[in-house]
């Protein structure tokens, strides 16, 4: 009897598991039909291809290749950050439309990635690097686009980063991150960050002013992306500091101890939004 039992149990499961394999297959072909149906289309519509590749929805090898690659790799989050930034760029006031700052979106990182703040969970495909990350903004934009509209904005803010990318490049500094008026970037070493964000402070655009915020530490690197602490406690000083004002995190000053033209505030213990602790930061001028 027992015998009968575990054969009868085993032919069932053995049913299940073939139920199962059969579901599997159809519902690949049926995704695999949808892709193919999906990509010919989009070759009908080039201007929804180049949109969906920008945002990252679809990857162009997919439609290149139907079947042999993934139709889309982008996050969701991924996603909703290169559409903003595409939609800023066109009209600088969506984020004010949606109560937002761009230091808000570009520094969240306790509500978008919070998993990577412990460094040893880690994405497989990250590395952990110490670097200097640092955030600009420019203070009374949100006012001069209620003001000037969205066209003179535009204009302005394409303007600023022609004039301010040299400046972070020259510095070995990268731009990880772009959002109306807010940057979010990187820098080797703590000393070319201070520079680069004085010089930027330095080229504001009129009638607004530039203000920056930096902190050193630990940031995970996971592609073209940087997470971790470090860039919630950058933008937080960024959002605490006042126009044409540089504000950088007590570990930044540290690094950095004497450096020619640059002097440094007295430190002043800051309480930042989110971070339980106050941050030990000074400000920063040129000397």
């Amino acid at each position: 009897m027992a015998r009968d039992r575990r054969r009868r149990r085993a032919e069932r499961e053995a049913g299940q598991e073939e139920k199962r394999e059969r579901r599997r297959k159809g519902w690949h072909a049926f995704a695999r039909t949808a892709v193919d149906e999906a990509a010919k289309a989009l070759e009908r519509d080039p201007e929804a291809m180049k949109t969906l590749v920008e945002l990252g929805i679809v990857d162009p090898d997919a439609i290149e290749k139907p079947g042999a690659n993934p139709f889309g790799s982008a996050t969701p989050l991924c996603v909703v950050e290169r559409y903003l930034e595409r939609k800023v760029r066109e009209e600088p006031s969506t984020m004010a439309t949606l109560g937002l700052s761009a230091l808000q979106v570009l520094g969240d990182e306790e509500n978008t990635m919070g998993e990577v703040h412990d460094l040893t969970s880690r994405p497989a495909a990250a590395t952990v690097s110490a670097l200097t990350v640092a955030f600009t903004d420019l203070h009374g934009f949100t006012s001069f686009t209620a003001s000037e509209g969205d066209e003179a904005a535009s204009r302005l803010i394409t303007d600023h980063y022609a004039t301010v990318e040299p400046l972070v490049r020259a510095r070995s500094g990268r731009i990880v991150k772009r959002l109306g008026d807010g940057l979010m970037m990187t820098f080797p070493a703590p000393e070319a960050g201070v520079v680069a964000c004085l010089e930027m402070v330095d080229h504001a655009p009129d009638p607004l002013q530039l203000r920056a915020g930096a902190h050193l530490g630990d940031a995970v690197v996971s592609g073209d992306d940087v997470f971790g602490h470090v860039v919630n406690v950058a933008a937080r000083l960024t959002d605490a500091a006042k126009g044409d004002q540089v504000l950088v995190s007590d570990d930044v000053h540290k690094a950095v101890d004497a450096l020619p033209g640059v002097r440094f505030g007295r430190p002043h213990h800051y309480r930042l939004k989110g971070l339980d602790e106050r941050v030990p930061a000074c400000t920063v001028q040129a000397a």
